[in-house]
């Protein structure tokens, strides 16, 4: 008995000393770290979705109540910006820096493609022991290691590329494999990422869900077109303010699963858009602001920025300080507990003081805004950008925005003029002078190392095939692409001389021996038409044995915006040699029986060994 006592005594004293050791080891969230672990984040980003495509932001020609209630429950950025288009928003998100420095300075062509050495906010949370998904729209490179498996996700599940051409049943990757789906594309992301919550109740999540809608094209279910077509609206904005409120619908789904797993506590919830709204100027509410999507002035990079964190942040609070989205990954950094960030040199900001203290003191800032001229830097041959433009451009404080949108600098006072009405310009030209010196010493910063279209990668084991897709390619003579720009899922057509040819830069990271097949399309005439494909000493050849001559398809849209789709067979060629390093696969013509030589889709390259 005695020995009974002295050992529960000896317990006691172990236990009591066990509990006093680790007091001091409170989370800075309060209490231990097994009852309050890392909080969780979701971040929410539509494509397209502006700023005034909200009821909570005074249109009422829209239903948005699960947002307009998130709005209300959280912490709100009343002037939080981002870039006038996708890509570049993403870039500057996800790394904390402005776009440029990043690599991804376009939409398309690879100019989307960010740089791999970059480092993600799925990568600093990976590293503090989050698992991380993201689910939706990439469009920062559709090639591993750009791909958002190389970047920090544990789990892919959407569109590496700019967008898709099908929101219904769509298909989809999945960590590198199509997948067939059943149900709208917004319902479908949504299911995965509430998979994922679900799977990773028990750890800290990251759940990263940019959804591709309501960006084009606009595709969206009768009874919501319907509904809002009855309101008297075009068949542009019906559409989008129906694919909008699925969205809200959606988002519902992510913060009731949040509830259900009572996980919502310990969820930090950020909602923001990419850009301002798409599509001519005043097509549509914009609560006020100039420019739309694509435009240096307001409306093209305001966005909606809503904070959740019950308990921590304060409902229905509104921030008047300028933020942006270069301030996210210091930001989640922060509230997460992450305090050594091992990534490049960061432009933002933590917003922390700004979302935890009611007084702070916040000197004014700078905030840079530059629209890339897509269009412009698709017809480069040429794999390095030597002459990128700074313009159009902005530059945002709290009070002003110097404008250039290709017309000359203009000056706005933005608290007593939101809507830019007025250039002032002429009135300050101290300002002026000031932010146009600031933003030419901001451009030169930020494109020291030059922009480059990016070889596609090879070989590596996590991803053995890899497509080498046309929008990618370089192409001589009468060559095109058959919707013009080279978006994705585009190909290339009117091939009609056997001395033009179709190649891509490859830089091979496992030499070995590779399959090489083409997805191609052409008329029964076409048929013996022989290709060749070279990569350096190495080719394989043969010729088309059958035909295959679809029309393309007219993409279903609710907007009347004519972009085509194809089916494409496919070419088995056999298999080359690649070396290790720089390559360059170059499609040839030997031979043509017919005028045209064949469309082309793109070339699959497969490890053999």
């Amino acid at each position: 008995m005695a020995g009974m006592q002295r050992a529960a005594g000896a317990f006691v004293v172990v236990a009591l000393a066990f509990v006093i050791c680790r007091w001091p080891l409170q989370s800075a969230w309060g209490g231990t770290p097994e009852a309050n672990r890392r909080p969780n984040v979701m971040l929410i980003m539509p494509d397209d979705q502006g700023y005034g495509d909200l009821r909570f932001h005074g249109n009422d020609k829209i239903d948005t109540p699960v947002l307009d209630r998130l709005a209300a429950q959280s912490t709100r950025f009343d002037r939080f910006f981002v870039c006038p288009l996708c890509t570049p928003t993403r870039a500057t998100l996800l790394s904390g820096r402005y776009y440029l420095r990043t690599g991804a300075a376009s939409v398309t062509r690879g100019l989307e493609t960010m740089r791999s050495n970059e480092v993600t906010i799925a990568e600093v949370l990976k590293a503090a022991g989050y698992a991380t998904g993201c689910f939706g729209k990439w469009h920062l490179g559709e090639h591993y290691p750009n791909h958002p498996n190389g970047q920090g996700f544990d789990e892919f599940f959407g569109m590496p590329t700019g967008h898709w051409d099908n929101c219904f049943d769509p298909k989809l990757e999945h960590n590198g494999r199509m997948v067939k789906t059943r149900g709208y594309i917004t319902d479908v992301l949504t299911d995965a990422a509430v998979r994922f919550v679900e799977e990773h109740q028990d750890q800290p999540f990251f759940c990263y869900v940019p959804y591709n809608a309501p960006h084009t094209p606009l595709q969206v279910s009768d009874k919501l077109f319907d509904k809002y077509k009855a309101r008297g609206l075009d068949d542009r904005t019906a559409a989008v303010y129906g694919m909008v409120e699925n969205i809200d619908e959606n988002v519902g789904r992510l913060l009731k699963r949040l509830d259900d797993l009572r996980l919502a506590d310990d969820t930090i919830v950020i909602f923001l858009s990419d850009n301002g709204a798409e599509g001519p100027e005043g097509s549509r509410y914009n609560a006020g602001m100039r420019g739309m999507k694509g435009r240096v002035h307001e409306g093209g990079s305001r966005v909606p920025f809503f904070v959740r964190w019950p308990g921590k942040t304060k409902p229905d609070r509104v921030i008047g300080e300028i933020a942006a989205h270069i301030d996210l990954l210091p930001t989640i950094a922060e509230l997460c507990g992450v305090e050594k960030l091992e990534t490049k040199p960061l432009d933002g900001r933590s917003l922390v003081p700004l979302l935890m203290e009611d007084d702070v003191d916040w000197p004014d800032r700078m905030i840079f805004t530059r629209m890339p001229g897509w269009k412009r830097l698709v017809s480069y041959v040429d794999p390095v950008i030597s002459d990128l433009q700074p313009l159009p451009g902005a530059v945002r404080t709290q009070r002003w925005r110097l404008v250039n949108d290709g017309s000359g600098w203009q000056l706005f006072d933005m608290i007593d003029d939101p809507g830019q009405t007025e250039d002032v310009a002429a009135d300050n030209p101290q300002v002026v002078e000031r932010l146009t010196k600031a933003y030419d010493r901001w451009f030169a910063d930020v494109t020291r190392v030059p922009i480059r279209r990016p070889p596609i990668s090879v070989g590596y084991n996590e991803r053995p095939a890899v497509e080498l897709p046309a929008p990618e390619a370089y192409f001589t003579g009468s060559i095109r692409w058959y919707n013009q720009w080279g978006f994705a899922h585009d190909w290339l057509t009117d091939w009609t001389d056997t001395a033009d040819t179709i190649r891509w830069d490859v830089d091979v990271v496992n030499a070995g021996r590779y399959d090489v097949t083409l997805m191609y399309a052409c008329p029964p005439e076409a048929v013996g038409t022989r290709l060749r494909v070279e990569a350096g000493n190495s080719a394989v050849e043969g010729s088309i044995q059958q035909a295959h001559d679809p029309q393309p398809v007219l993409r279903p849209s609710r907007q009347k915006k004519r972009r085509y789709t194809q089916a494409f067979a496919e070419l088995e060629l056999g298999e080359i040699q690649l070396g290790e390093g720089r390559e360059r696969i170059t499609v040839k013509a030997l031979s043509k029986p017919a005028d045209r030589v064949c469309d082309l889709k793109s070339v699959w390259l497969r490890r053999v060994d």
